[in-house]
């Protein structure tokens, strides 16, 4: 889908418009959302972020979902200059960005990586003045370069049904934090699986149930994402969080990877360690150091490339032959 495309879409006259989820943890889900709680939506982002009109923000990310249509949306409903380009893992080195200096930007984790790692689209990256950051985890590594930005950089926690974000937290500067923060008019819970309740009547009609697990702060108020329900691995009736290994293997690969789990006979379900690229035989001696006993992958596999979805997401169900 192209700007022109969506804008045809947003002025068809009706009231409603089709949205898909990322498939991260399944099919892509197909939903019917009210274009009135997406205005609702980005004037609470063009609020928090002090957004004017005639600033300028970057569309370097799919408007075949919810991230890209609502930096559409925000355009629209603050008068923002938007520049797009296609969907790419380098947004910082088409030439019609080089020159332009953005207010605004949102991408994915798998696209501020990248860039940083082009002396040329950092320095302009440095230059926005708001970056978002959504749809994963940014890892420690990653965060820990982030922080020396001058500007406002900022993870987001959102997902397709809260039309993008609903909380965000500071990545740099004075006020960093490690908290995610709810944003106005969001009221946050959890139920008794530890997982995050969301009530946002501006942008979400029902209160939500989300899939993710948290650690709230004494405040009650604001959280840190733990996992997935989803990324539960019951290993011999051990219950394991994939988010929880990864955390501990992160300072010691070289290699990009994920912790995935299959179905087992023995185990019911076996942990797997993913690996990008070619195979490297100290790999195992690592794994044999850092991790408990119990929450070693019973399998290594090197793949020529990671499973993630067009958003930018890790797969972890098995859906290729490791």
């Amino acid at each position: 889908m192209t700007l022109s495309d969506f804008y045809k879409v947003w002025n068809d006259g009706y009231d409603t418009l089709v949205v898909h989820t990322s498939g991260s943890t399944g099919p892509p889900k197909s939903l019917l959302v009210e274009k009135r709680r997406m205005v609702a939506s980005a004037k609470m982002t063009c609020d928090f972020l002090c957004l004017k009109e005639g600033d300028t923000a970057l569309l370097c990310m799919s408007l075949d979902y919810i991230a890209g249509k609502m930096m559409a949306v925000r355009a629209l409903v603050r008068g923002l200059r938007l520049v797009e380009m296609e969907p790419t893992g380098h947004p910082m080195a088409d030439e019609a960005v080089r020159h332009l200096h953005f207010d605004l930007a949102a991408m994915v984790p798998l696209q501020v990586y990248n860039t940083l790692q082009v002396a040329e689209e950092k320095v302009k990256l440095m230059q926005v003045r708001h970056l978002l950051i959504g749809g994963g985890p940014l890892d420690e590594r990653l965060e820990k370069e982030l922080r020396l930005f001058p500007n406002h950089v900022w993870a987001t926690y959102g997902m397709t049904e809260t039309l993008s974000h609903v909380a965000m937290r500071k990545v740099n500067g004075e006020d960093a934090s490690p908290w995610f923060e709810p944003m106005p008019g969001v009221e946050l819970s959890v139920n008794n699986d530890n997982c995050l309740v969301v009530n946002a009547p501006q942008v979400c009609e029902e209160i939500l149930t989300t899939r993710d697990i948290v650690e709230m702060h004494p405040d009650r108020k604001r959280f840190k994402v733990v996992g997935r329900v989803d990324n539960v691995a019951c290993c011999g009736g051990l219950k394991i969080q994939l988010e929880k290994v990864e955390e501990l293997l992160l300072p010691h690969l070289r290699q990009p990877f994920l912790i995935a789990k299959e179905k087992d006979e023995k185990f019911g379900e076996i942990l797997v360690l993913v690996v990008e690229g070619e195979p490297y035989k100290e790999i195992e001696g690592i794994v044999d150091n850092i991790l408990p006993l119990y929450w070693k992958p019973k399998k290594t596999v090197f793949v020529k490339q990671l499973p993630m979805t067009e958003t930018g997401k890790p797969i972890r169900i098995k859906r290729i032959e490791w």
